[in-house]
C-alpha cells in the first residue's frame, strides 16, 4: 500500500490502481481528494471537511463514493444520492478496494465551554493504517500505522506520547500538523521519537512511503 501525506491532516492511500483519500479539508491542497474512488470523512470540522472541494471532487469523477459520519453526510448526500454513506463506531465496510472499520464516537475536548461533536477514526485493512480524526481513539487491535495528530488545540505533547503508547503501532507518522512550525518540529520529533516506543516519522506534504 502506497500512503501520500498530504497538507495537515489528509492522507492518500493507493493499491492496486485504486485510490481511497482520508479529511481533505480546507487547510490541505485544493486538489486532495481529486481521482479518489473512495473519500472518508472524520468529521466536520472546516480543516477537515471542505464542502466545495468535496463537491468538486464528486462532480468530477461519478464513480466516486463519501463515507462519512452523519453531521456530514446531511450535508451532502442530497446532491449525490447513493453516494454517501452514513456511518459509526462499529460499522465495517469496503470501499476502493480497501477494507475499513469505524472506531470512535466524539471529538477530543478543546474546552469544556465548547460543546464536542462527533468524529470517527477510520481502522484500514485490518490494521494496516489507523486514521484516528481528532480524537485519541485506541481501536483495541494490532495497527502497523498510526497516523498520529501530533498539534492541536485540543491536545498537549504528553497526551500525543501517552497515546502512541497505548495504541503500540509499529511506526506513527505525523498528521495534523499544519499549526506546527519547522522550529518546533524537531522537538516533537525527539521527544515522541524518544518516549513513545515506536518509530516516529514524518513526511513532507506530497512525499510517500510503502506501508
Amino acid at each position: 500500500m502506497k500512503l501520500t501525506k498530504k497538507s495537515h491532516a489528509c492522507v492518500r492511500l493507493e493499491k492496486s490502481g485504486r485510490t481511497l483519500v482520508l479529511d481533505p479539508g480546507g487547510f490541505s491542497e485544493a486538489d486532495a481528494a481529486a481521482g479518489a474512488e473512495a473519500i472518508l470523512i472524520t468529521h466536520e470540522h472546516p480543516d477537515h471537511f471542505d464542502e466545495g472541494r468535496l463537491r468538486a471532487a464528486m462532480e468530477a469523477n461519478p464513480a466516486a463514493g463519501i463515507w462519512t459520519l452523519k453531521s456530514v453526510a446531511d450535508q451532502v448526500s442530497a446532491a449525490f444520492p447513493g453516494r454517501v454513506h452514513t456511518v459509526g463506531h462499529g460499522d465495517t465496510f469496503s470501499a476502493a478496494g480497501f477494507d475499513v472499520q469505524v472506531h470512535g464516537e466524539l471529538h477530543a475536548v478543546i474546552h469544556p465551554d465548547i460543546p464536542r461533536v462527533t468524529n470517527v477514526g477510520f481502522l484500514v485493512d485490518g490494521g494496516k493504517v489507523f486514521h484516528p480524526g481528532d480524537a485519541l481513539t485506541v481501536p483495541g487491535r494490532p495497527v502497523e500505522t498510526l497516523m498520529l495528530p501530533v498539534m492541536a488545540p485540543w491536545n498537549k505533547i504528553a497526551d500525543v506520547i501517552d497515546y502512541v503508547r497505548e495504541v503500540a503501532p509499529q511506526r506513527a507518522y505525523d498528521i495534523h500538523d499544519a499549526l506546527l512550525t519547522d522550529l518546533a518540529r524537531p522537538i516533537y520529533d525527539r521527544q515522541i521519537g524518544a518516549l513513545g516506543g515506536s518509530e516516529h516519522l514524518r513526511l513532507t506534504p506530497g512525499d510517500s512511503a510503502e506501508v
